[in-house]
C-alpha cells in the first residue's frame, strides 16, 4: 500500500466514522469538495498544510493520518 493510498483509506475511514460528508469535511477544511473526492480516490497527493488542516477536522495529530492501518 502506497503512501497516497493509505492517506485515501485513512481519510474515508476517519470521516465516515465522524459522520462527515465529503462537503461537510471540505467546508471545515477550508478545502474544495472535489479535492476530498481525488483525495479518497488517490487521484491527488496532499501537500503537508492540506493534510495538517484535515488532521485538525478530525482533531487528531497528522501522523494518524499518514499510519497504514492494521491487517
Amino acid at each position: 500500500m502506497t503512501l497516497r493510498e493509505v492517506l485515501a483509506h485513512n481519510l474515508k475511514a476517519f470521516r465516515q466514522a465522524q459522520g462527515l460528508s465529503q462537503e461537510e469535511l471540505a467546508h471545515r477544511a477550508d478545502i474544495d469538495r472535489t479535492y476530498v473526492s481525488s483525495l479518497e480516490r488517490c487521484v491527488y497527493g496532499a501537500t503537508v498544510d492540506v493534510i495538517e488542516k484535515i488532521a485538525e477536522v478530525f482533531g487528531v495529530d497528522p501522523v494518524e493520518l499518514l499510519q497504514k492501518p492494521a491487517p
